[in-house]
């Protein structure tokens, strides 16, 4: 059972970093800042505002960057290897308050598919700002484990960049995303489950740590 578990993860993991990979590969695209290029050609009214350009950039390249910089800061091995874990957070913590999160928000205010997926990608962005922040508190006050719990519930958020993407890959052969209720319920769904998902684990991992001191005694 053990080693299925195992297995299971392993398996799981590997299909996280292949598509975390694949989205910080095709973010990493928009480096040519060509304002004519991939999904920019369907917002040029929002790039003639000269709001959407910068935020879009700041959201999507650095956004690439901290997927895949998350990821291996959260992996338990990851702490060994305190110069770089520390380097790594930085770039992680930075890059989401100055540029992901900012940008992130702006750029909701272009979508243009109605209340409820305005309002989705504004709450995620902004909770997404706040669990960054309060993990760095955290982290500034020397509380390892409220460190880890935060940055755990921010990288939820910073995962939905990827569930979005397969949300729609899954659902675009049965529903016309066009009609803002089909989108606006993939966007609730790019991050709210990815957070009940954190603190299930959260309070798991918090459940059996406390079991294992107990026996211990």
């Amino acid at each position: 059972m053990r080693l299925a578990i195992t297995l299971f993860r392993n398996v799981f993991l590997g299909i996280v970093v292949l598509l975390a990979l694949a989205l910080a590969a095709n973010a990493l695209t928009y480096s040519n800042f060509d304002p004519q290029y991939g999904f920019l050609r369907l917002k040029q009214q929002a790039v003639a505002t000269g709001w959407y350009l910068p935020a879009y950039y700041s959201h999507v390249l650095i956004g690439g960057i901290i997927l895949m910089v998350g990821f291996f800061q959260l992996h338990p091995k990851s702490i060994r290897f305190r110069k770089l874990h520390r380097i790594g957070g930085y770039i992680y913590v930075m890059g989401i308050l100055f540029f992901a999160a900012p940008g992130g928000i702006v750029m909701s205010l272009f979508v243009d598919r109605g209340p409820w997926v305005l309002a989705s990608f504004l709450l995620q962005g902004s909770l997404w700002f706040l669990f960054t922040a309060r993990a760095f508190d955290r982290i500034r006050k020397k509380d390892i484990a409220g460190h880890r719990q935060w940055m755990w519930r921010s990288y939820a958020l910073t995962f939905a960049a990827i569930t979005l993407r397969i949300y729609i890959f899954i659902s675009s052969y049965s529903y016309n995303l066009s009609v803002p209720q089909a989108y606006a319920t993939l966007a609730w769904l790019s991050w709210v489950p990815n957070l009940v998902l954190a603190e299930i684990y959260l309070r798991t991992s918090t459940s059996m740590q406390r079991n294992g001191t107990a026996s211990g005694h």
